[in-house]
């Protein structure tokens, strides 16, 4: 069998004294999305940012397709180039048009000519429903339609490993759902995909693997049908009955 995409062994992170991750132990498989659950400070985000080398981590191993990145002596550009990563808060460059935020690492990192570029990024935006806004700066859009654009920015490089970071929170509830929409299209085209979301509803439909943080721990994984309708570990039952109540699930 080959390697999967992803796996983490016995990663441990901690900022000073505070121990944010415990021993996490993960395997995402190709062409599969890992979906991450867990309460605010469950350690969801540190996880993603450190499988995209944005934090060393303490100890513990990360391999992509077997090679491990975590060494300190990996060249994380290189690395980072066969990943994707979206944050909550967009991080389009307010300075480049939409076109322009697309095209920048295609350019700048895999060489392409300009012109190959604006191709790719005109199909994509053309297949997202974004076209019309390619010539728009950032400012001029709605918080979705950022949001849509900081997404195909990521997968204009073709990334081996996508990394979604709660991309609907800090939007308006009816602006949440065209962002979805982009990640069910991915996720139909065979992206493999980690994401942390709040949005339980999304989770069933496009998780093949459920897992719930506590504290820095993975205390219950599965498929969706199995975490979020038939969960066996007190913490998760007790994470979703808020949930419920709060009318996300």
């Amino acid at each position: 069998m080959s390697a999967p995409v992803l796996e983490i062994v016995d990663l441990r992170k901690s900022f000073e004294e505070n121990l944010v991750l415990h021993d996490v132990n993960l395997i995402v498989s190709e062409h599969t999305a890992t979906v991450l659950i867990g309460a605010s400070g469950s350690g969801k985000s540190t996880l993603l940012r450190c499988i995209n080398l944005l934090e060393p981590i303490d100890d513990g191993l990360i391999l992509l397709d077997g090679q491990e990145i975590s060494d300190p002596a990996i060249d994380v550009d290189l690395i980072r180039r066969k990943l994707g990563i979206v944050f909550q808060s967009f991080n389009l460059f307010p300075h480049m048009t939409i076109r322009e935020n697309i095209t920048l690492a295609p350019i700048k990192v895999q060489r392409k000519s300009r012109d190959e570029a604006n191709e790719l990024a005109d199909g994509l935006l053309k297949r997202f429903d974004l076209l019309e806004k390619a010539d728009e700066y950032p400012d001029r859009l709605s918080g979705g339609q950022q949001q849509r654009a900081a997404i195909i920015r990521s997968i204009a490089v073709n990334p081996r490993l996508l990394l979604l970071d709660e991309v609907t929170s800090a939007l308006d509830p009816v602006l949440v759902n065209e962002v979805l929409s982009i990640v069910r299209d991915l996720k139909s085209d065979g992206m493999t995909m980690v994401l942390a979301t709040h949005e339980m509803g999304f989770a069933t439909q496009v998780a093949d693997q459920v897992c719930f943080l506590e504290s820095g721990l993975i205390l219950e994984r599965g498929t969706p049908e199995e975490v979020l309708r038939s969960p066996s570990h007190p913490k998760t039952k007790e994470f979703l009955k808020r949930v419920h109540e709060a009318g996300r699930l």
